[in-house]
């Protein structure tokens, strides 16, 4: 199946060893497909996902939050999710649409 969009955030991981502790960064991707939106742990069937919304925090970087029936999930990015966001709620509209003329 074909993603409808896709956002990428990361997670930084602390690393403790004998020398120290390490800071690691991992890029991850959050896929919006037609039924389900999908990041590297979890997946939301669409049904489950209210809303999305994004608070910026500076320099490009900001938290975006993921609206959900088992609560709200946060994820560190990068860039504005304007696109992602636009591309889920012209989704559901759609299906609201098919929804009402069915």
């Amino acid at each position: 199946m074909k993603p409808i969009a896709v956002q990428p955030y990361y997670k930084i991981e602390r690393k403790l060893n004998s020398t120290g502790q390490q800071y690691l960064t991992d890029e991850r991707e959050m896929v919006l497909y037609e039924d389900r939106l999908i990041t590297h742990r979890r997946e939301f069937p669409l049904m489950d996902v209210f809303d999305m919304s994004y608070r910026r925090l500076g320099a490009g970087e900001g938290l975006f939050y993921l609206h959900t029936s088992k609560g709200v999930f946060s994820y560190t990015i990068r860039h504005d999710p304007a696109r992602f966001i636009r591309a889920f709620q012209d989704h559901e509209r759609s299906k609201q649409q098919v929804r009402v003329r069915g």
